[in-house]
């Protein structure tokens, strides 16, 4: 097993098997290979269960007992991914990575993502043990060989990373952590070009615990997160490299868990990555992998592994996760501390949110009136005139260009609109003309005409505007519908639902910071609703009625502390508790109010990201989003949805939509990131 920390507690999957005798394992294991064909079930089941040291060991008795080595018979004995992996186990973990990284470099083309995810994730020690690996292995210097086959600040990067001599001291100089926050906001933000040596230095040599504080204190200073600025102003494998020391940083079993995710999701499985994660984290961290994993992605590892991989290939694959997360149906224990550190995240950060439509400078209603009659008028329409001109204006702006238009042409900018363009196109245009308040309030409109209920659009717009939003739509509701907001959802939905609904739009959320004193009774009603507490104070109905009203009415910042005492008192995260021990619409709402205050622009990139995914997009959620956000944090959205889903928004949208509507929507968009 590896070697721990001092008090450190083991997170490994695999451990030492109990009353191990090497030459009997050898002797298991050779007669599983002799005659025709192998015995594959029992060649997994004694290699997970033995630790990496036993495993050598059995390899010294093997060559002892029988002359020969273990490694070359199981290669000759077994093929494909399964060979792959069992060989992976029965090398020591330094030579296992020395060899990822020797046939990441061999070859015609180079596989920089294994030389990225090994480099930027080992410790000191580690690194140390690879060099040495490498040179005994292969006879050849790791470094030279690296520069050999990499160039440029990539290249640079790597070298730095080779010499494994980050610093490990966690006594902080606040005074050196705001010098490298200025260092590096000068040498990217501020700076005509980027000096790619401050980032180099800064990240590869100072230590976690400094560069957490550096990552916290930029974020405060510039209002835009490192690794927005690392997407800014570095490019190709260099800036992916400096992305993943960033989330090793910030925790390497997060990065872990996101790279487990991405080599399974999709068609198709990146098979040597599975591969080189599940052997090289196994004695490791896999238990904090697997926590983040189910937090993360709302689905266990073992699940995901077994419904992508099959045969003895899957089986030692699930030996080595050592567990189902789903199997009992609940949220695993240990995640506590992590679901904790993010209500801790989503407290302290102060991000700016940034729309990225904003007014047009040298303004001028008058010519933006008539080009937009031009591109209507006669016969066909100028559909790249009038998404220029209304793409790139701000609400203000537009409503100015609906005046003058009026005055004018004595015409109705709308309906010109309307009767010139179609389908989704039409429905962005026009939602983008409309003033905000104005454009909710129809959306809720639609979302409860005709047969049936749009229950997602009144939950997506209710649970996340503000007071001040609130107020405006209600005005706007009564102006254009002749009757209040309140009356038509008590008359479309029911039950708690409804009364959750119609307190949330009362716009009545407390503005002020945490109340301390309320904080940890807030967390004990959540505690008691979700059936978790030890001592339950209340009937059913009273407590509902007071989960409600703590969700509908506390402040954001009061109801991330809420939150974060529930993970505390409880060992479980509220999000995950609700999902799982409640249902339908009370559980959509309640869990929509959770994202928003946990991370607002995060909730939406979800939101963004599900309306494209998969067969079909729903144009609808896609423009309303866009439209309603546009002015208020899409800029922020774009960095959220990059940062969770490994592409642009940009890349989304150009490949689910088309024509003019996908013209229109990056021009809102508004970046490639």
């Amino acid at each position: 097993m590896a070697k721990l920390a001092q008090g450190a507690k083991y997170r490994g999957s695999i451990h030492d098997f109990p009353d191990f005798d090497p030459s009997q394992d050898a002797e298991t294991l050779y007669n599983a290979m002799k005659g025709f064909g192998s015995d594959k079930e029992a060649i997994l089941e004694l290699i997970t269960s033995r630790s990496n040291r036993q495993r050598q060991e059995i390899c010294q008795n093997y060559k002892s007992l029988y002359g020969k080595d273990l490694i070359a018979d199981l290669k000759y004995e077994l093929t494909g991914k399964f060979e792959r992996l069992i060989v992976g186990l029965m090398r020591p973990p330094a030579y296992s990575d020395a060899k990822e990284i020797k046939d990441a470099i061999s070859g015609i083309g180079t596989d920089e993502k294994c030389l990225i995810e090994i480099l930027a994730s080992r410790t000191n020690e580690q690194i140390h043990q690879l060099v040495a690996a490498y040179k005994d292995a292969y006879e050849r210097d790791l470094e030279a060989d690296v520069i050999g086959d990499t160039s440029g600040h990539f290249q640079k990067m790597l070298v730095v990373l080779l010499q494994g001599t980050r610093e490990e001291d966690d006594v902080v100089s606040e005074d050196l952590v705001q010098q490298d926050v200025q260092d590096l906001y000068e040498a990217g933000e501020l700076k005509w070009g980027t000096d790619e040596a401050q980032f180099i230095y800064i990240l590869g040599n100072r230590s976690k615990q400094h560069l957490r504080l550096v990552f916290d204190e930029y974020l405060k200073t510039t209002g835009k997160p490192i690794e927005a600025s690392i997407r800014g102003e570095l490019s190709g494998d260099f800036e992916k490299l400096m992305l993943a020391v960033v989330k090793c940083v910030r925790s390497t079993p997060e990065y872990f868990a996101e790279r487990l995710f991405k080599a399974m999701k999709g068609l198709g499985t990146r098979d040597n990555t599975l591969i080189r994660i599940m052997v090289s984290r196994s004695e490791l961290d896999i238990l904090d992998v697997r926590e983040i994993f189910r937090t993360k992605y709302e689905k266990s590892l073992y699940s995901m592994i077994k419904n992508d991989t099959s045969g003895e290939y899957k089986k030692t694959l699930l030996k080595l996760c050592g567990g189902d997360d789903d199997a009992a149906g609940k949220f695993f224990p240990e995640a506590a501390q992590v679901a904790y550190q993010m209500w801790e995240l989503s407290a302290v950060a102060r991000v700016e949110v940034k729309g990225t439509v904003r007014p047009a400078g040298d303004f001028n209603p008058d010519t933006d009136a008539k080009a937009l009659r031009k591109a209507m008028k006669g016969l066909g329409t100028d559909e790249d005139t009038i998404i220029d001109i209304i793409a790139h204006r701000s609400n203000a702006q537009r409503q100015q260009i609906r005046q003058t238009f009026k005055s004018h042409f004595g015409r109705d900018l709308m309906a010109d609109l309307k009767s010139e363009l179609s389908g989704d196109l039409a429905r962005l245009i026009l939602g983008l003309m409309m003033p905000p308040a104005h454009y909710d309030a129809k959306q809720l409109k639609k979302a409860m005409e005709g047969a049936g209920t749009d229950e997602k659009a009144l939950i997506e717009i209710l649970a996340t505007r503000t007071n001040a939003e609130i107020r405006a739509i209600n005005e706007a509701y009564k102006e254009d519908y002749h009757k209040s907001l309140e009356d038509d959802l008590s008359s479309d939905t029911s039950g708690l639902f409804k009364r959750i609904l119609i307190s949330l739009a009362t716009g009545n959320r407390e503005e002020g910071g945490e109340d301390r004193d309320r904080v940890r009774e807030d967390a004990q009603v959540a505690a008691e609703i979700l059936e978790i507490a030890d001592t339950p104070s209340g009937d059913r109905s009273s407590l509902e009625t007071r989960f409600m009203m703590i969700l509908c009415t506390r402040s954001y910042q009061h109801l991330r502390r809420v939150f974060q005492e529930f993970v505390k008192m409880t060992n479980y995260d509220v999000e995950h508790t609700i999902k799982k021990g409640m249902s339908g619409d009370v559980r959509d709402v309640f869990v929509a109010i959770v994202q928003s205050v946990k991370n607002k622009p995060l909730f939406f990139a979800d939101k963004l990201y599900k309306s494209m995914k998969g067969a079909g997009t729903e144009e609808k959620t896609l423009t309303r989003i866009m439209v309603s956000r546009s002015e208020i944090d899409l800029l922020n959205i774009r960095w959220e949805f990059i940062e969770k889903y490994d592409k642009s928004l940009h890349q989304a949208i150009e490949g689910d939509t088309s024509g003019h509507f996908l013209k229109a929507l990056l021009a809102v968009c508004g970046g490639k990131d």
